[in-house]
């Protein structure tokens, strides 16, 4: 079974549409990890430096990462406990997985998952 591991800069959420404006990578790779999910070959995990801070921590070759790069080398990815890519989200080919991404609906959304943002600062 694959292992997949982002490890993110700090941020407010990780939906990509928290701040004033729409986030499309965030909204592709958080769409993707929703995806994958539901496969039962992949594990996926995304690590937030503001609500994980422990998971930089604790992982060697992050810590080190980041200790000699700066917060400018986030984010990072793991696949399988190695590092795939650095300083920008990877794409479904990059982790090697076939998936069917489904545009995450927004939290701002109605029932039917149609975006509606607003013109405040803040949909969240």
């Amino acid at each position: 079974m694959k292992k997949i591991e982002i490890y993110e800069p700090a941020m407010c959420c990780s939906t990509g549409v928290c701040g004033p404006g729409v986030d499309s990578e965030l909204l592709r790779i958080s769409s993707l990890f929703d995806s994958l999910k539901n496969n039962g070959e992949v594990n996926s995990y995304r690590y937030n430096l503001t609500s994980n801070p422990q998971a930089f921590i604790t992982n060697e070759k992050i810590l080190e990462l980041v200790k000699n790069e700066g917060n400018d080398i986030l984010p990072i990815t793991l696949l399988n406990g190695e590092v795939i890519k650095t300083g920008s989200y990877p794409s479904s080919e990059e982790l090697g997985v076939d998936v069917k991404i489904k545009e995450k609906s927004a939290c701002c959304s109605n029932v039917n998952g149609e975006r509606k943002l607003t013109n405040s600062t803040h949909c969240c």
